[in-house]
């Protein structure tokens, strides 16, 4: 691990259903929470439909950019799971049958509940290093920067868990938030001025609406947790000086 260093990454959520809107994205916050505590920086998300160009594309464009790329969804069973080929294009290698993979479902399922489609599930990019699966086995993979995980959030966070002390990371970013009992139009300025101030730490407005009342919340984040102290001792004192009173979350 490299304190000075800065490690991003990138995640692709596949799938039409996400793009519907008949299904909501319950992983990025998950990931992102996690990758954070490991010092390694979420700054892209995107989400694509079920094509093989689609999904190549967006892989190959990310993996340049950033140290980690996470896919999520379309590794299944059915005929619209074409994550792990996909990567198999954006790589430009070859994709088939994987004998460890198989190994793993075989020993998992009864023989008379062996299909080939369950079977698929065993289908990898050439080369690829498995990521371990222990809720229904199928496992997902590794290529260079590119982790290709389910979409099911219940076994994604499991095998995102196994993964954890195997990325390297800086420094965890850390967080603190103080809220404000004023509009978030009224601390605009002042906030700004912090901000320039205070390069090196992020600051987020993210106002609300409560006991018919407008506020904002304010978060700070970074690295370096003595200067987000410095800069929340500021934002404390801006508020007062507007008239309100910053309340901690």
């Amino acid at each position: 691990m490299s304190e000075d260093r800065v490690y991003t990454a990138a995640i692709v959520v596949i799938g039409n259903e996400i793009l519907s809107g008949r299904t909501q994205d319950l992983n990025v916050s998950f990931i992102g929470e996690r990758l954070a505590a490991q010092g390694i920086r979420l700054h892209e998300v995107r989400i694509v439909r079920d094509t093989f160009d689609a999904i190549a594309d967006a892989v190959n464009a990310l993996r340049a950019e950033h140290d980690y790329v996470f896919t999520t969804g379309g590794i299944g069973p059915t005929h619209d799971d074409i994550t792990s080929e996909a990567i198999a294009r954006a790589f430009g290698i070859p994709f088939g049958r994987n004998p460890e993979a198989e190994a793993i479902l075989r020993a998992y399922y009864n023989p008379a509940d062996i299909t080939e489609a369950r079977m698929s599930m065993a289908d990898t990019p050439e080369g690829a290093e498995l990521i371990d699966n222990p809720v229904s086995r199928a496992p997902g993979f590794r290529v260079e920067n590119v982790y290709v995980l389910p979409g099911v959030p219940s076994i994604l966070q499991v095998m995102f868990e196994g993964l954890s002390g195997s990325l390297a990371g800086g420094k965890p970013v850390v967080s603190k938030s103080v809220a404000a009992n004023l509009p978030e139009g009224k601390l605009a300025e002042p906030l700004r001025a912090v901000q320039d101030e205070h390069p090196n730490v992020e600051i987020g407005s993210y106002p609300f609406f409560k006991d018919g009342k407008l506020g904002a919340s304010l978060v700070m984040r970074s690295p370096d947790a003595a200067e987000i102290d410095v800069v929340a001792e500021k934002v404390r004192g801006l508020i007062r000086d507007l008239g309100g009173t910053p309340i901690e979350e």
